[in-house]
């Protein structure tokens, strides 16, 4: 299977943009061969607490139906970021559109960052469940942005979930940038899974993002890698029997004493 991952920057606010923006890049995609595209997080209305209070919208109106329908119109499996209304709470979350339009799955961000200037909890409720698809003989795991930090999150996934594909939606920021590879290429090698990193570029609230989205195999090989600063689409070819030979060649699934390790 051909996946995509979409560096894009974002117009504060301007979710009509955002929107137009994603559909070229679906149609890109589409060009490229991929079967899946995924987009970094909050892609619908840039990174920035007091405008995404403003902007976030419910999933039954707004970029979601958008991207249900770009789906359907390319035959292409979406992945995004996108704020999410409900009620009085907002949630940072991603949604997982299948070839068909549908909403296959979806999950709300479990690890808000909390640290100025970028502090989520003033916006966001958390999550509190993880969530992952099964899609043409593989199942993706779904994490956004500073969940990378969090190597439970990616464990549980991996076995709770069986998924041998991870996505990470992110927006995150040039000072960390190593912290962004090394994470990433981490998580790929500790679950022998595939990890697809869409991160962002451009500058929110006078932060700027650091790009560098990347496709990763199992083994920690990284198959397709965007630069610090542009707009870029990378693909790449993911198959099951890579993830196969990684993990009869080293077995640490099996190998694993789950009576040392709790829940893990």
């Amino acid at each position: 299977m051909k996946v995509a991952a979409a560096q894009i920057a974002c117009s504060l606010g301007d979710i009509e943009a955002n929107v137009r923006k994603m559909r070229d890049f679906c149609s890109r995609a589409k060009e490229a061969g991929a079967e899946l595209i995924v987009f970094p997080e909050t892609a619908d209305t840039g990174y920035s607490m007091p405008i995404i209070q403003t902007h976030a919208k419910p999933w039954t109106e707004g970029p979601v139906p958008a991207l249900q329908r770009m789906a359907k119109e390319f035959s292409l499996a979406i992945v995004s970021g996108v704020s999410e209304r409900v009620d009085a709470a907002i949630y940072n979350s991603q949604v997982f559109i299948d070839a068909n339009g549908s909403i296959a799955a979806s999950y709300r961000k479990t690890h808000l960052f909390a640290v100025a200037p970028g502090d989520e909890s003033v916006c966001f409720a958390p999550g509190d469940a993880f969530a992952s698809v099964a899609m043409g003989g593989f199942r993706f795991g779904l994490s956004i942005c500073y969940d990378l930090r969090f190597p439970e999150v990616y464990r549980a996934l991996a076995i709770e979930h069986d998924a041998n594909v991870l996505i990470n939606s992110s927006a995150w920021p040039f000072p960390r940038v190593e912290h962004l590879r090394t994470l990433a290429i981490a998580r790929a090698i500790e679950n022998q899974s595939y990890m697809i990193l869409s991160n962002r570029v451009g500058v929110d609230d006078g932060v700027s993002l650091c790009g560098m989205s990347a496709i990763i195999d199992p083994s920690g090989v990284t198959l397709a890698l965007a630069s610090t600063d542009r707009e870029e689409l990378i693909v790449a070819e993911i198959s099951e029997e890579a993830i196969a030979t990684v993990r009869d060649k080293m077995p640490v699934f099996a190998h694993r004493r789950r009576e040392l390790y709790g829940d893990q």
